[in-house]
């Protein structure tokens, strides 16, 4: 099930129960109108059953496939990765960078740091200081890479997403860019969401973050409930050690269950934290386990918080978390 989070946030929480992964997938908020819904284009009488034919006659040759060649099939949809060619950047791709627009540029070494490739970050790294004002980070296939990359296993992948979506904005990654987006969330509240987003961002790559982690402390209890929600992912973004303590107190005691979501995903897996940071807050998600106030949804929130940080593949058995954390935790 995907669940949307409201206001137009540009957010999905891929969450649907206990046995689900718990993921926040999640880019700058949508700041455009959804588009309207296409009229069905109707077939006429005499190529409906034409094309009924022919959708039969396809899956009838792919199921005599299957039958044929189960070898095949099953060869290509192994758990083990199976590299296609050698993760590197070709010597055509790195001589063809130069001639190619920043949005080309920007596509292409994003897509192959996706996948792993070789020079693909150090190239990014690189690059990035000319791509500023000069590509869009809002539409297109550079969106969906971004939108991507934020929720890579790889946290370079995450970083490189956020320094690409600085100069997609133009926003240098200096004091004054915080200063003029702090003026600009006190006096444009309709803009709150993506601004406290923005922010994060900036915070992360080590502008202000002290100053803006103060920002985000100030709005966590903010009556607003998207405020609140896009102060649990400025602080995700932000990914210092005293973030965690905030973020549990959120997933604990706030009154709406988006936010609490919010921060239980800012928690396990989205963000900025490091592997290390978010194993520090499994034993305050142990103490959850039995805090009787909680509501059915949060608690199976906090077991599957305790999943994706851990990858123990334990349900919502309490003793069993004990147990493993006692022979796993370090001193």
């Amino acid at each position: 099930m995907l669940m949307r989070i409201p206001s137009n946030s540009g957010l999905f929480v891929l969450l649907a129960g206990a046995e689900r992964r718990l993921t926040l997938t999640w880019g700058p908020p949508m700041r455009t109108k959804p588009a309207r819904l296409r009229e069905r284009v109707r077939l006429q009488p005499g190529r409906r059953g034409a094309r009924c034919f022919a959708i039969l006659g396809f899956a009838l040759a792919m199921a005599i496939f299957a039958g044929a060649n189960p070898a095949t099939l099953r060869a290509q949809l192994r758990s083990t990765p199976l590299p296609a060619s050698a993760p590197k950047l070709s010597d055509h791709e790195i001589e063809a960078l130069p001639s190619m627009t920043a949005q080309q540029q920007a596509q292409l070494l994003m897509e192959r740091a996706i996948n792993h490739y070789q020079g693909a970050i150090e190239l990014i790294d690189k690059s990035v200081p000319s791509w500023y004002g000069q590509i869009e980070v809002d539409k297109g296939p550079l969106a969906s890479l971004l939108n991507t990359a934020i929720n890579a296993n790889d946290l370079r992948v995450r970083e490189a997403s956020l320094e690409i979506t600085l100069a997609g904005y133009n926003l240098p990654k200096n004091p004054s860019s915080v200063d003029r987006l702090l003026v600009r969330l006190e006096s444009e509240p309709e803009h709150r969401a993506w601004l406290l987003w923005i922010l994060g961002v900036l915070g992360n790559r080590g502008v202000e973050t002290s100053r803006l982690e103060l920002t985000f402390l100030d709005r966590i209890h903010d009556p607003d409930q998207t405020t609140r929600n896009y102060a649990a992912i400025g602080l995700g973004l932000l990914a210092t050690d005293s973030a965690i303590a905030r973020l549990i107190g959120m997933f604990r005691e706030d009154p709406s269950p988006v936010v609490r979501e919010t921060a239980a995903c800012s928690i396990a897996q989205s963000g900025m934290f490091t592997e290390a940071q978010r194993m520090r807050a499994v034993p305050d998600l142990l103490k959850m386990m039995d805090d009787a106030t909680l509501d059915p949804a949060t608690r199976s929130w906090v077991f599957q918080a305790l999943r994706d940080i851990t990858g123990a593949g334990i349900g919502s058995d309490p003793a069993a978390w004990r147990g493993w954390w006692s022979q796993h935790s370090r001193a």
